[in-house]
């Protein structure tokens, strides 16, 4: 039987969206952040950038929300990754997070890591 447990979205930097990281599986649940560069009411896509990095978020399934070129969003949905390289993020939850400081975000990201990690470590001593 497949299991209909929604996953929680791991707070993933932009940046960090590379082949390489963990966190770049398909139908990986995350949760991202970034200012909106575009946004097409045809095909629902948005684009979203921060830091250098880019992401096309599907849009599709979420309502009510009145997008605005360089307000800054934060998506929670699943990696979709096709075989020609261009990622998508379908995602379920969207919202406006414009007073955000992308810095202090970045930060804490950086030390909820390094938290977690400790943990793990304590529990292995």
């Amino acid at each position: 039987m497949a299991s209909s447990i929604i996953k929680p979205g791991l707070l993933v930097a932009l940046q960090e969206l590379q082949p390489s990281s963990p966190f770049f599986k398909e139908g990986q649940s995350i949760r991202v952040t970034g200012k909106l560069q575009s946004y097409s009411v045809e095909s629902a896509i948005a684009i979203i950038v921060d830091g250098g990095a880019t992401l096309l978020i599907d849009t599709q399934h979420l309502r009510d929300i009145n997008f605005r070129i360089n307000s800054i969003y934060q998506f929670i949905g699943e990696l979709l990754i096709p075989h020609d390289g261009q990622v998508v993020l379908k995602a379920r939850i969207g919202r406006n997070v414009d007073g955000i400081d992308l810095n202090l975000y970045h930060q804490s990201i950086r030390l909820r890591r390094k938290f977690e990690a400790d943990i793990v470590r304590s529990k292995t001593t």
